[in-house]
């Protein structure tokens, strides 16, 4: 019986210690600002304004071989049942989304405007267009009001540099907050990440495809 006590005591002074590793700020920086500068996790994006006293900031992002005219096409057709998310399909509809991410540039999904709502998933709410400057800042906002999503572009060389900005409000109560520390953070760094590497995935593999059908045989 004392040794089980132990045992137990051994194992949830483990659990705290991973705990308390996992949610280090090295840990949380991770989390929330994979691939970013600490100039771009500091710098004033356009949309910021649209949810100025956020609970959660995350600054992610990653540089893309192609310019921004041709990163573009594929963020404007983002959400569900339209060009998807470039995550992982599988987990957006486990939760009752309709993420089917697209390959291709889809014509259909191309005139976006302000204004316009994208869904997200069926009991959730949806995204609306509040900022659209094309080949530079996408920036979104939930019906709710809970959550703000900018996408913005810069130019670097012959590169661009895609950042991803999300601005969450927590709410007040303890429990939400400990669920978006523990839950949230983490798993919002996997989904984006794939994302993140999922535009930069398709862009590539379209300009190498296009270079190669242009060039003389």
């Amino acid at each position: 019986m004392r040794t089980t006590s132990w045992k137990g005591i051994g194992g949830a002074a483990l659990m705290a210690a991973s705990a308390a590793a996992a949610y280090s700020p090295p840990a949380r920086r991770l989390y929330l600002h994979y691939g970013a500068t600490d100039e771009e996790v500091t710098r004033v994006l356009p949309g910021d304004d649209l949810l100025p006293d956020a609970d959660v900031v995350s600054t992610r992002a990653l540089t893309i071989e192609a310019a921004p005219a041709t990163v573009w096409p594929w963020l404007v057709q983002m959400g569900g049942g339209r060009g998807g998310g470039y995550s992982y399909d599988w987990i957006e509809n486990l939760l009752g989304s309709d993420m089917r991410s697209a390959d291709d540039i889809l014509p259909q999904f191309q005139d976006l405007a302000v204004g316009d709502v994208l869904p997200i998933g069926p009991k959730g709410p949806g995204m609306r267009v509040e900022i659209l400057d094309p080949e530079r800042t996408l920036a979104l906002r939930s019906t709710d009001g809970a959550w703000v999503w900018i996408f913005h572009l810069e130019t670097r060389w012959l590169e661009t540099r895609l950042i991803s900005r999300n601005r969450i409000a927590a709410g007040a109560s303890w429990p939400r907050r400990l669920v978006d520390r523990v839950v949230m953070e983490p798993g919002g760094l996997v989904m984006e990440r794939r994302m993140l590497r999922g535009i930069k995935e398709r862009v590539e593999w379209s300009g190498h495809l296009s270079a190669s059908l242009s060039s003389p045989s």
